[in-house]
């Protein structure tokens, strides 16, 4: 019996064979600017998760001195064993 033969690997195009991207179509100022606009927008999206974080916190924390003044949610959550703090 005669042996398969795999598929033949296709040759790897070289750096002239490959078509024009468009960064290298576009104005090296213009990849600047987009990626300094991209910049600008990555921060702005850190800073608008970091506002919300801390206003998750503050909630958290207020709804937190909330329930520590309340004699109700206090007596829910304490243990009904009091013996031990006799």
């Amino acid at each position: 019996m005669a042996k398969k033969k795999g598929p033949a690997p296709a040759p790897s195009p070289t750096a002239g064979d490959q078509p024009a991207t468009l960064k290298d179509l576009l104005n090296p100022d213009v990849i600047q600017k987009l990626k300094a606009t991209g910049d600008d927008l990555k921060a702005a999206e850190e800073k608008r998760r970091e506002d919300l974080r801390k206003q998750a916190e503050h909630a958290r924390k207020a709804e937190q001195k909330r329930l520590e003044n309340d004699f109700g949610h206090l007596l829910e959550q304490s243990g009904m064993d009091w013996r031990k703090y006799k």
